[in-house]
């Protein structure tokens, strides 16, 4: 790289996206941190800063125009044009369908689906005047189905299909678009949903494990490691790619 890129990571105070953060900015590339409350960024931004890196914590609503508008902007006026883009923000509302309302189905797609939209489309611009650029879209296992997300798991198929046809538009940009899908993963959202069960996560992931071929759940580096691949100069061929990371194969 002849100039530092800037990298946007979304949902990354905690979880898939900290890491994911961390990780980018451990490879040279500027980071902002992009949560719905800027003060839950700082920590991340304090690692990162530490570690001799640049970074920036940004508050925004994905689901809400203006607000992601204005974030971005102010990413393009602080770090610098954002060339790669890492939408993971997600939220989950689960329950079956019979008790399932309208507030939860909306919820979820306005972050997952609404908000993987806003921040691509005003992401884009700074991609394709570069003629380089990387999005990464956070899918998950779940978009096979699973009880109890009919939200969630439609949410996660539809960042798919998203992706696939990004692919087709921004690639004579020289911009390529790809989903990660992970498995089970070690976050704080999983370990809420241990505690919903009323069971603790040490018996919750040693059973999931079982179940997985390599023997473990996921962590956070595992998806972090897999989006630096994919955002990487390496990977310039592969673009409208759904990449499951689950340990094992999927159907």
């Amino acid at each position: 790289m002849s100039e530092t890129r800037t990298a946007i990571v979304t949902g990354a105070a905690r979880g898939i996206g900290a890491a994911t953060a961390r990780k980018l900015a451990e490879n040279g590339l500027a980071v902002a941190v992009l949560d719905l409350e800027e003060s839950a960024g700082a920590p991340v931004v304090a690692d990162i800063e530490a570690a001799g890196g640049r970074a920036l914590a940004v508050g925004v609503d994905v689901s809400d125009e203006a607000s992601v508008d204005a974030a971005v902007q102010r990413v393009a006026d602080e770090l610098g044009a954002p060339t790669v883009l890492v939408n993971n923000a997600g939220i989950t509302r689960d329950n079956l369908l019979f008790k399932m309302t309208v507030t939860d189905w909306d919820a979820v797609m306005g972050v997952h689906l609404r908000g993987s939209f806003l921040m691509s489309r005003a992401a884009q611009k700074y991609m394709t005047e570069a003629k380089w650029g990387r999005i990464v879209n956070l899918s998950s296992t779940s978009a096979l189905g699973n009880r109890g997300q009919a939200n969630y798991s439609a949410a996660k198929a539809g960042l798919q299909g998203f992706t696939k046809t990004l692919a087709i538009e921004l690639g004579r940009f020289g911009v390529t678009v790809n989903a990660i899908a992970p498995g089970f993963i070690e976050t704080e959202m999983t370990r809420a949903t241990a505690e919903r069960l009323g069971i603790s996560f040490e018996q919750f992931a040693d059973g999931l494990a079982k179940e997985i071929p390599v023997g473990r759940v996921g962590q956070p580096a595992d998806i972090a490691e897999t989006v630096a691949f994919l955002v990487g100069d390496g990977a310039g061929f592969i673009s409208g790619q759904v990449l499951y990371v689950a340990g094992g194969p999927t159907d």
